[in-house]
């Protein structure tokens, strides 16, 4: 056995440990479960992606609680509020995201969804042009630019969104595509999209991530930026071509719950 298939057998291992519906408890997946409608999926999903650094456990209560001030119908809630009901936002806080960001979101959500039944038509069709996006890097770094077309958008809220131009990783974009986009059967990750197919996601790399895949000797990049997520991406996708980002299970796990390096 060469080193490729080792890290192979150890990494689906792994994925078939750690993919399934027991990893849905202790992670922010767990937030757009709750919900049905796939307007309500969106949103929650969103949220919980957008508010995932930091500690697990915070990130959930965070995002349940801003449910809670959403009356636990997110959609609804964007699309029918009054100004009275903006009221329960007030004083929202996770971190850098505050009160600001989230009524922006609202109303960000309440244009989009005017006009589409899908949030996924906010990153993978031209809101200028009507065309087509057809890779996650291009859709991310239209998101961002059209997430902030609102007049008056806040400049503080923008780097909640993340784009590849920047360089950033996108870890959390990345992970909130993956849960849309990735459907296996397994009941973790949602895939109701499809506007790209899961071969073209990109892992979401955060720290751990990178640490693990260092270690492993699969990511040679020194930066944990967008060019280690592709680097990484490529070396999965020698692993599996269909589903790269399966891995993420793999090497999250192996970083955050079993403490690997």
């Amino acid at each position: 056995m060469n080193k490729q298939e080792a890290i192979k057998k150890i990494l689906d291992q792994k994925v078939k440990q750690y993919n399934k519906i027991d990893f849905i408890e202790k992670d922010p997946i767990c937030i757009p479960r709750q919900f049905k409608k796939q307007q309500d999926i969106e949103i929650a999903a969103f949220f919980a992606a957008i508010f995932a650094w930091g500690n697990r456990t915070t990130i959930i209560n965070k995002s349940k609680e801003l449910m809670e001030r959403m009356d636990h119908a997110p959609y609804e809630f964007c699309m029918s509020h009054e100004p009275k009901d903006l009221k329960k936002i007030i004083g929202f806080v996770h971190r850098t995201f505050n009160t600001t960001d989230a009524l922006y979101c609202i109303e960000f959500f309440k244009q989009h969804y005017k006009q589409n039944l899908s949030l996924e038509t906010a990153f993978f069709q031209n809101h200028i042009t009507g065309k087509k996006i057809k890779s996650v890097q291009e859709a991310l770094t239209h998101f961002q630019t059209y997430f902030m077309s609102l007049e008056d958008a806040p400049k503080r809220t923008q780097k909640h969104v993340s784009s590849p131009l920047s360089g950033s990783t996108c870890k959390r974009l990345n992970m909130f595509l993956r849960w849309m986009i990735r459907n296996d059967k397994q009941g973790v990750d949602f895939g109701i999209w499809n506007g790209v197919k899961p071969s073209e996601l990109i892992i979401p790399i955060d720290v751990h991530v990178a640490r693990v895949s260092r270690s492993l000797g699969i990511l040679e990049r020194p930066q944990t930026d967008w060019l280690a997520a592709l680097e990484l991406t490529d070396y999965c996708r020698t692993l599996d071509p269909k589903d790269p980002v399966k891995y993420d299970f793999a090497l999250f796990s192996l970083g955050v719950i079993e403490k690997y390096i």
